[in-house]
């Protein structure tokens, strides 16, 4: 099950809760117990290395999963 962040609008405590995908945006309550509670956008962010002679090697990144200079 996915987990999500809610943000409440009363005391604006930030929490996550495990829900199914259909109950992402229904009413939730903050652990406070207020209802003004509104689901957050989730950062994700993901690092690689590329492969030494790599145009992108030193960089931090790759090129993306469809560069024509990664070999297959």
């Amino acid at each position: 099950m996915p987990l999500y962040e809610y943000v409440c609008r009363d005391c604006n405590t930030a929490f996550e809760s495990r829900r199914t995908m259909a109950d992402a945006d229904a009413p939730i309550a903050c652990p406070s117990g207020h209802d003004r509670v509104v689901r957050r956008l989730s950062v994700f962010a993901a690092t690689g290395r590329a492969p030494a002679g790599h145009p992108a090697a030193g960089s931090g990144g790759g090129c993306g999963a469809g560069c024509a200079c990664m070999p297959g």
